[in-house]
């Protein structure tokens, strides 16, 4: 091979590469620091697990598999570039650093090596044509389709190409005999092995140079296509949040920035932080996210994938602005410059207000990212500038917004009627019995929605049947301030956030349960940043521990056809999906059926997100109208007893209108305490 040509092209190239590289450095770098350095044990062992291992590939089988082909095949194909990098100096077509040594003197880890190299070749070239499949013939809606993914699958099928060429023949031009060790080799030097030597050294060639001048050419082209992932997907895995899924970061020192007018929320790209521009960098544009998205399944504008390469297209396109700093278009020198492009907001300019507010903060999109991209955050801080800056959304979330505030509720509800639906079962208010094992935290639905308050009369009944001490707060209760913190009001829910944290602590509160997922989330997840650290369990749990301790044992039979709905903040955010799933088959008569779409795959409810209290954005169909579908398509439709249970009373109002708007007034929604309730209860004569 030539050295001064290999010089010439490794110095150029890795320049070029590295001013690239620097380049998009500066831009992750342009708003606050937020990269996480703690736990960095964990931190390693999740980025060898799901970076490293593909843990989350075969989510998607045969696109998963394809994908960890190509994967493995990138790995091994790594060293072979500095093997052939090498190559153009020494004048050893079978050089390969002493270890990997191959040909007939070669060692035995080089031709171990050389083995598991041809089998990638050949599963790398099968991933690709997996991929081809999906994009030009199927054309996969989740998938970006476009020029860029299939110039990146032609590049890497010449990579695979040339190294085999290149192998087939060297094997020939130097008559290294057929082995096993080199099947792909071998098969393409036997047709060779009759060429000339002039037309056998052209071929190698021909396999050398274009495969390290692919590989060349494609690392230059990975800072500014959606493969930028192979190098930033890495880091992003590792420094991925560790905090709870169902936690939202609290916007810190809200008074002081209220008093100095600095921004609340997110309004220009420059105020995302350095993780969030690195979430951007990451995106494999793979629409997993998109396919699973309660929103866009219904037609809604919104599209995860979409949100975030519209995001990290308008930092690319701004990065010489943002890293210099400029803040001003060039003006025509009369100080009436207008805000560079990068400055402007990115509501409206860069992303709809209707994409922002379709979002139920399911978590389904964050759940499939197999680099973990988070979402919930940037879509949270750009309603908190929507919200609290400009006062722009929804018209019915200002009604949400004065209920809380006014009356500690998003009903509006006076609050001395959130225990009323206690009456005639003796329940006790913290305020007379302070000294017992658990507080129920009601929530505001069970309080005062008449079909909630099935839920909480069902639970009380089963606790007393139990003989558990607990006592609620009645009148003092006040929401927990979930639906304004996910609609973006971050300073009323932290007004009502402190406000509790004081009450709890003033009780002395150790233990709360509570049949509401987001009161759970909320307590259990977010107080602990505000003071209220509590040990937090959700109706479910409590329930299981009971029967199986046997304080709680079902008799009657319950003889219906069930299908479970997993609401979203019980489930993907904090992972209970066994104890509601336990009830239900401890009870006789009750025969459990699984919907396709279920557990960390099941399809929200649509009323996560403050959507409880808004009209949806407009698209096909309502998201509770198309979860409700997928739950009776497990139900036989002549059957007696078809019953949806669900364990979170937002998902119990949202499957009951899906069930009425349709007609389906045959069918059951139930909570699980309420069938529970059903079997312990004693049945008079």
């Amino acid at each position: 091979m030539n050295p001064i040509v290999m010089a010439i092209l490794l110095v150029v190239m890795f320049a070029i590469f590295g001013y690239t590289v620097q380049g998009r450095w500066r831009l992750m770098n342009v708003g606050p620091a937020t990269l996480p350095f703690d736990r960095p044990g964990e931190r390693l062992r999740r980025m060898l697990k799901f970076a490293c291992g593909q843990w989350r590939m075969p989510r998607h089988r045969v696109a998963g598999v394809a994908h960890i082909f190509i994967y493995a095949g990138a790995v091994i194909m790594l060293l072979r570039a500095l093997m052939l990098f090498a190559r153009g100096f020494v004048d050893d077509p079978h050089f390969g650093y002493w270890l990997f040594t191959t040909g007939a003197g070669g060692t035995l880890l080089g031709h171990a090596y050389a083995f598991v190299k041809d089998i990638l070749v050949i599963l790398v070239l099968l991933g690709i044509v997996v991929f081809l499949y999906y994009r030009v013939i199927r054309q996969l809606p989740r998938m970006t389709l476009n020029f860029e993914g299939l110039l990146i699958l032609a590049i890497l099928t010449g990579l695979m190409v040339t190294d085999a060429l290149y192998d087939g023949a060297t094997m020939a031009r130097y008559n290294d005999p057929a082995n096993g060790w080199e099947p792909l080799g071998s098969l393409i030097a036997m047709p060779l092995r009759d060429a000339s030597a002039g037309t056998l050294t052209a071929l190698q060639h021909i396999g050398f140079w274009g495969h390290v001048g692919l590989i060349l050419g494609f690392m230059n082209i990975l800072p500014y296509t959606k493969q930028f992932h192979e190098i930033t997907g890495f880091p992003n895995v590792y420094f991925q949040s560790l905090a709870p899924v169902g936690r939202l970061p609290k916007l810190e020192d809200i008074d002081g920035l209220l008093e100095r007018e600095e921004t609340l929320g997110i309004k220009r790209i420059d105020q995302f932080g350095s993780k969030a521009m690195l979430d951007f960098f990451s995106c494999t544009e793979c629409g997993r996210c998109q396919e699973q998205c309660p929103a866009n399944k219904t037609g809604k504008l919104l599209s995860p994938k979409e949100l975030t390469v519209a995001l990290r297209d308008f930092a690319y396109k701004n990065q010489s602005a943002l890293i210099s700093g400029n803040s001003k278009q060039n003006g025509n020198g009369d100080g009436d410059e207008e805000p560079a492009p990068h400055q402007v907001d990115l509501v409206d300019n860069v992303v709809k207000p209707e994409v922002l507010w379709a979002c139920t903060t399911c978590s389904a999109c964050q759940t499939e990212c197999p680099v973990f991209l988070s979402y919930i955050d940037k879509i949270v801080d750009m309603r908190r500038y929507l919200a609290m800056e400009k006062s722009e959304f929804p018209e019915q979330l200002a009604t949400m917004f004065q209920g809380l505030e006014n009356a500690g509720n998003p009903y509006s509800y006076p609050n001395d009627q959130r225990a009323e639906w206690a009456e005639g079962l003796d329940v006790p208010l913290m305020s007379e019995q302070p000294d017992v094992d658990y507080l129920y935290w009601v929530g505001c639905a069970a309080s005062f929605d008449d079909r909630s308050r099935k839920i909480a009369r069902a639970f009380a009944q089963l606790l007393k049947t139990a003989g558990v001490s607990f006592a609620i707060l009645g009148p003092e209760e006040t929401c927990n301030g979930d639906p304004a913190r996910r609609a973006g009001n971050e300073y009323l829910f932290q007004m009502l956030a402190r406000q509790n944290v004081e009450l709890l602590n003033g009780y002395n509160v150790k233990k709360i349960v509570t049949a509401c997922p987001h009161c759970y989330n909320t307590l259990k997840n977010e107080y602990p940043d505000f003071g209220g650290k509590y040990e937090v369990i959700h109706h479910s749990e409590l329930l299981a521990q009971l029967i199986r301790v046997g304080k709680l044992k079902p008799r009657q039979p319950v003889n219906v056809k069930l299908a479970y709905h997993d609401a979203c903040y019980l489930g993907r955010h904090n992972e209970i999906y066994d104890p509601p799933r336990e009830i239900l088959r401890a009870i006789p008569g009750v025969q459990l059926i699984e919907p396709d779409e279920t557990r960390d795959r099941g399809m929200c409810c649509g009323a996560g997100g403050a959507q409880m209290w808004k009209e949806e954005e407009e698209g096909e169909t309502r998201i509770n109208h198309a979860r409700m579908t997928q739950l009776l398509e497990v139900l036989p439709g002549s059957s007696n007893g078809r019953t949806i249970a669900s364990a979170c009373p937002f998902c119990k109002t949202m499957l009951s209108d899906a069930l009425a708007d349709k007609g389906h007034e045959d069918v059951k929604q139930l909570d699980i305490a309420e069938v529970l309730w059903q079997s312990v209860r004693e049945i008079d004569d």
